[in-house]
């Protein structure tokens, strides 16, 4: 991609209406524009990182069994109220809407509703289980507060996983499978090492819920956290029982602010038996399908990014969602030589499959470059002036250290 025809420019002025860090940052870079409060677009950088976390957590699904689906945004209200959830005091974040007819529809919050009675089409035997279906989905929350950021808005992707097995035992079974899978894929995105398995209210169904915090000075959550055990309690359930029951001594925690990036839940048969997804067992018995559901949002897991990696400059991308691999700035363009140069090794980059963004802007100043490079936060950066021709400037986002290296030594540093 040339940076002259790029979609999406970085802008100097932090965005006087946003509060929260990673919006300031990631509009600041380019990454995304604010259309009205809770809502965001997308432009080319920010999709990019978003279809790269998605593919990170789309692997981990599928590696656990999980086949991809996609489910409507427009809800039937008659599946909602056999369980009860089409009721705004059940769940107080719908958006409804009128169809011309006057029939009322609602736009997806969640979706164990809709997949569950999809279901009673597939499931008539415990042949057909176990099933494991997930999707990548727009969802739509009329949230009071929406002014985090990606962390907080009123549409969405979300990717929502469900499970469907024949007993309790089997989905146990999955269910510490999908806790390993989140380990993975937060391992992945670069929040490995600061990402707790947390205790939380786990209903009527099962004691315990479990959450994927995040510890971050402005996430909205309270944890108490062993750091040498590696999990946490959420401050709704953290009381002198649970602690006894999970080993833990008061003594030991600490409270911290964290991001929610993901959770789990046993649902047990609360969706299945009010909208009669039931199986038959080996004995012809009629028994309701056990199910859980497995969340995690890209856009907030793209947004808690931002928020835990970043310095003063602007954003500090993990590699593994960069927008694009390399920064490639040609120091005054206008120059033919470095012009050339320039555009000769952009060249040897996209033929060696690197993703790069070329900054080929001949009217601009080296230090706004660079300034503009600190902001968007891509790995490395590579500059190409009447100083630096082979071997070429190159300096990781992440140091401060540069060094002088010929192509083949980048193309090794770069691919690894």
């Amino acid at each position: 991609m040339l940076y002259s025809k790029l979609l999406g420019k970085t802008r100097k002025e932090l965005p006087r209406d946003e509060v929260s860090l990673n919006a300031q940052l990631l509009i600041r870079g380019g990454f995304i524009q604010k259309e009205m409060a809770g809502v965001y677009a997308f432009m080319p950088l920010g999709k990019r990182v978003l279809d790269k976390v998605t593919q990170v957590i789309r692997e981990e699904m599928e590696a656990i069994g999980g086949q991809e689906i996609h489910l409507g945004a427009l809800q039937n209200p008659e599946v909602w109220k056999k369980t009860g959830r089409w009721d705004d005091s059940v769940i107080d974040v719908w958006f409804k809407t009128m169809l011309n007819s006057g029939s009322e529809l609602g736009l997806g919050t969640t979706h164990e509703e809709p997949l569950a009675n999809i279901m009673r089409s597939y499931i008539s035997s415990y042949k057909d289980l176990p099933l494991y279906a997930f999707q990548f989905q727009t969802k739509f929350r009329n949230e009071a507060r929406a002014k985090s950021g990606l962390l907080r808005t009123r549409e969405f992707i979300m990717k929502d996983l469900y499970s469907f097995n024949a007993t309790q035992e089997d989905l146990d079974v999955f269910y510490e499978g999908a806790k390993e899978a989140y380990y993975k894929i937060f391992k992945r995105l670069g929040l490995g090492d600061r990402t707790y398995l947390t205790f939380a209210s786990g209903g009527a169904f099962s004691k315990y819920s479990h959450e994927f915090q995040t510890v971050c000075d402005s996430g909205e959550d309270t944890i108490y956290l062993s750091r040498e055990k590696g999990i946490a309690v959420n401050k709704e359930v953290y009381n002198d029982e649970v602690l006894a029951e999970l080993g833990l001594a008061k003594a030991d925690m600490e409270e911290v602010s964290a991001i929610e990036v993901g959770n789990i839940f046993k649902l047990g048969t609360k969706y299945s038996e009010p909208l009669e997804l039931f199986y038959a067992d080996p004995e012809g018995k009629r028994k309701p399908v056990i199910m859980g559901s497995y969340g995690i949002a890209p856009s907030r897991s793209m947004g808690t990014i931002v928020e835990t990696s970043h310095d003063e400059k602007g954003i500090i991308w993990p590699k593994a969602v960069a927008p694009y691999q390399v920064h490639l700035i040609g120091v005054n363009m206008e120059n033919e030589g470095v012009r050339k140069e320039a555009f000769e090794l952009y060249e040897k980059f996209l033929s060696n499959d690197v993703e790069i963004l070329f900054d080929d802007r001949a009217e601009v100043r080296a230090g706004e470059k660079f300034s503009d490079a600190d902001i968007i936060g891509i790995p490395y950066r590579v500059i190409v002036s009447e100083r630096s021709m082979d071997p070429y400037e190159v300096k990781e986002r992440s140091s401060d250290e540069t060094k002088m290296l010929a192509f083949g030594d980048i193309l090794g540093m770069i691919i690894g």
